[in-house]
């Protein structure tokens, strides 16, 4: 995948057919990634503005859309002022937006990027579509094997459809990528055959159903998809049958609907400048069903042609078609926005025709010509030769054609992406004048703008491999994999925020809270309006104690939104670390009632309530298992209640459950140490400590616990190494000072012991009954002291 600066015009027109597919079917999650990915590539670009500030107004993030669209005047454009004045409406700022719609009015001359343009949307989504939105349900109600299989059976359809991913990760039944999305050769430019004509390969598959282009070898147009028999198919696909011409002025013989499988509108894009339109196609007749059609024979003297249809095989198809021209089938396929490409010999062609000879446009059967016969030179034929189709299947002396019918026919294969043979199979003329190579300059266009089309694929296709494989390991809680797979992007797909808040999730994750605090302030200076993450934000505030930088987040992000479940969750938080219980408890049911599904809610209303009312504490972590099973918390928070009421086989039992769930985290990890060596076991206890100690040597807690394990299996030099340590790091706290001075009192090292406890005097006088305990700790006795307040390991 080559990182690009500046993306194509084919990449461009790529990016707004995938996100307006998505928009139409109600996939907006979907759409804002790729979305984002677009207007990271090319900020100053306005089309990619639109879809992105488009994109988040569906979703429900009406700020930051309006942030988007909300620029300079110098720099603004209509289209920004229209996108503004439905994000005001929407929030209710009715003024405000009759201000933009009149400036709007005022800019007679502005032209609407391709993205804002006419297009044709289908109403009804396609099968990939209507699975993604099946597992979507399926998860909220709680069925995750229906929604995995329904996550499942939409990407086989459809791999681009990121929510369908997103569901996988959420559920934890993620299979590898390479089985999701297998990697892909990269494309390779059709180049000049050499000696005879090459064929047209059928162009693979791009996976991407609906947002596949109209033409083009970019993909194919109808993956899961079979014509009926007797339908006329849009590609010749499979069939040798030579053409007698490239004539038409058949308004059907157009590229399939866009809002079928393949979203992309030319109407929208002939107003662009630099826009590339791929090589229109054109659906068989029924004379290519009805067999081949050898060359015609160049009459000395030409007769005029019948009007009147002969018997063929297809003759009942025939008068159908005439009867009944609008057919159900070709009318599903065809858009009155769209008109096919005639070369200059078309419209020679249609200039010649007579009265009676000119092909009706609404017609989907057309009559087949010579080139020769529609330019309509040389003279008159008389009737003595019978009409060109009575002698379709009449052996006769055929002579060798002229150069210019070679290149009118082979011209009409390579639009119409035909599997045909050279010539030299249907005509014996090859043996006297050998066909010479025929690749002109419209093959080569063609062959341009289809690579063109499949790079734009192999990038957006290799792109999302990326972001899938970094998601995976983040939901998997291999954070460290996922940094590495993020720094793998585009240096301009690092910096954007969907990435960073990415990364801030992996060390929040990581319990590396400094770093993950400066990542989400660069997130909060890309994107101010941001909801997504911002309750991890808070979070991460209340474990640092930024008491002044958490009231200012709560309040702003109260301020956007006062119905978001984040808003309510950060204002809890605040209440929660100011030590107002009752408070937060409010704050975190009022988030839980704006977002029912927010199992993160339950969670923190389960901690709070966990030091007055262990059976509530156990009611509100049951209730956030419901609503998302593989919640870690709320496991961790059921261990840490039965602990309490000292039932240790179901405080471990549920702390496995959190460690299977997040197996890098050293504090679960130290918590199952906990409930082993309550039960008695010290050496399995103390490999658990040692295992979280080696995931975060930083982490106090830990080896705060190894510690005292140590002490208890009479191994003090350890101890007191694992002490030093933490008292360097916390200075001010006592009970580390008190442990140390127990253990230099245990090993008789007395001066130590001695200046250990007047630290602990001045750092804690109200310890009074806890000095007196450590004066009278002997040498080697193995009575401990208990610490009340470091026996609870305390996860938000």
């Amino acid at each position: 995948m080559q990182p690009e600066a500046t993306p194509s015009p084919f990449l461009c027109q790529r990016f707004s057919t995938i996100i307006w597919s998505c928009l139409d079917f109600d996939l907006h999650k979907s759409a804002v990634f790729y979305a984002e990915r677009y207007f990271t590539m090319d900020p100053k670009n306005h089309d990619a503005r639109h879809l992105y500030a488009t994109a988040l107004l569906r979703a429900g993030q009406t700020y930051s859309a309006m942030y988007l669209v909300n620029i300079p005047l110098e720099v603004r454009c209509s289209g920004c002022l229209d996108i503004k004045a439905k994000c005001c409406t929407a929030l209710g700022r009715h003024r405000q937006a009759r201000e933009a719609l009149e400036q709007c009015i005022q800019d007679t001359g502005y032209t609407p990027t391709p993205s804002m343009g006419s297009r044709n949307a289908k109403a009804f989504p396609e099968e990939a579509a209507l699975r993604c939105r099946s597992g979507a349900e399926a998860l909220k109600g709680n069925l995750p094997e229906k929604a995995s299989l329904s996550f499942r059976q939409a990407l086989a359809l459809n791999p681009m459809l990121w929510e369908a991913f997103e569901g996988l990760c959420a559920i934890g039944s993620i299979p590898e990528i390479d089985e999701l999305f297998p990697p892909r050769p990269s494309p390779s430019k059709r180049t000049q055959p050499e000696g005879i004509p090459q064929t047209r390969h059928v162009p693979t598959a791009t996976g991407a159903g609906f947002f596949t282009p109209d033409t083009g070898n970019a993909g194919n147009l109808f993956r899961g998809w079979r014509p009926e028999p007797a339908a006329p198919q849009p590609f010749r696909v499979g069939l040798s049958r030579p053409r007698d011409s490239i004539v038409t002025n058949d308004s059907t013989f157009c590229p399939p609907d866009s809002s079928f499988l393949q979203p992309h509108r030319p109407s929208r894009q002939a107003s662009t400048s630099g826009s590339v339109q791929p090589p229109a196609s054109r659906p068989l007749s029924s004379a290519d069903e009805a067999g081949p059609v050898p060359k015609k024979m160049r009459a000395t003297v030409r007769q005029p042609v019948k009007a009147k249809p002969t018997k063929l095989s297809v003759e009942e198809p025939l008068k159908k078609a005439r009867a009944r021209p609008a057919l159900k089938f070709a009318n599903f396929f065809s858009s009155s926005g769209r008109r096919s490409q005639p070369t200059s010999s078309s419209r020679a062609g249609s200039a010649g025709l007579g009265k009676n000879d000119r092909i009706p446009s609404n017609s989907t059967i057309a009559t087949r010509r010579s080139t020769r016969l529609l330019t309509g030179n040389g003279a008159k034929q008389t009737g003595k030769h019978p009409p060109t189709r009575d002698r379709r299947r009449q052996p006769g002396h055929v002579r060798s054609l002229s150069t210019e019918s070679d290149m009118d026919e082979e011209a009409a294969g390579e639009v119409a992406f035909s599997r045909s043979p050279p010539p030299i199979a249907h005509s014996p003329r090859s043996e006297v004048s050998p066909a010479p190579s025929n690749w002109t300059a419209a093959h080569e266009q063609a062959a341009q703008e289809a690579y063109e089309f499949e790079l734009a694929d192999q990038y957006i296709y290799d792109l999302m491999r990326q972001f899938a494989s970094a998601t995976r390991a983040l939901s998997l809680y291999d954070c460290s994999k996922c940094i590495a797979e993020l720094e793998k992007l585009p240096h301009v797909h690092q910096m954007s925020a969907g990435v960073l808040a990415m990364v801030g999730r992996a060390h929040y994750e990581r319990l590396e809270y400094a770093s993950a605090e400066r990542v989400f302030k660069a997130v909060r200076g890309i994107e101010p309006y941001r909801l997504w993450d911002m309750e991890v934000y808070s979070t991460l505030l209340w474990h640092l104690q930024r008491n002044v930088q958490l009231s200012f987040l709560a309040q702003e992000l109260l301020n956007i939104d006062p119905r978001s479940s984040q808003a309510w969750i950060a204002v809890g938080n605040l209440f929660s670390l100011q030590k107002e219980r009752s408070q937060a408890l409010t704050c975190f049911r009022r988030a839980a009632q704006m977002d029912p599904t927010c199992a993160y809610a339950y969670t923190l209303s389960g901690h709070e309530s966990i030091d007055e009312d262990l059976d509530k504490a156990i009611n509100f972590f049951q209730t956030a298992l419901r609503a998302d099973p593989r919640h870690y918390n709320a496991w961790y928070g059921l261990g840490t209640c039965y602990l309490r009421m000292s039932k240790i086989r179901l405080a471990e039992y549920h702390y496995h459950k959190a460690v299977e769930i997040h197996p890098n985290n050293a504090v679960l990890l130290g918590c199952v140490g906990m409930a082993v060596e309550r039960r008695g076991d010290r050496d399995a206890a103390l490999a658990l400590f040692d295992q979280a100690e080696k995931l975060s040597p930083d982490n106090a807690l830990v080896r705060y616990r190894r510690a005292k394990i140590l002490i208890s299996m009479k191994r003090y030099p350890e101890a007191i190494q694992d002490l030093e340590i933490l008292r360097d790091s916390s200075l001010e706290e006592s009970n580390v000072v008190f442990q140390l001075a127990r253990v230099y009192r245990l090993v008789g090292d007395d001066l130590k012991s001695a200046q250990m406890l007047a630290i602990a005097r001045d750092t804690s006088p109200k310890s009074v009954n806890k000095l007196k305990k450590l004066l009278e700790t002997v040498k080697d006795d193995e009575r401990g002291v208990e610490v009340s307040q470091e026996d609870q390991m305390d996860e938000g």
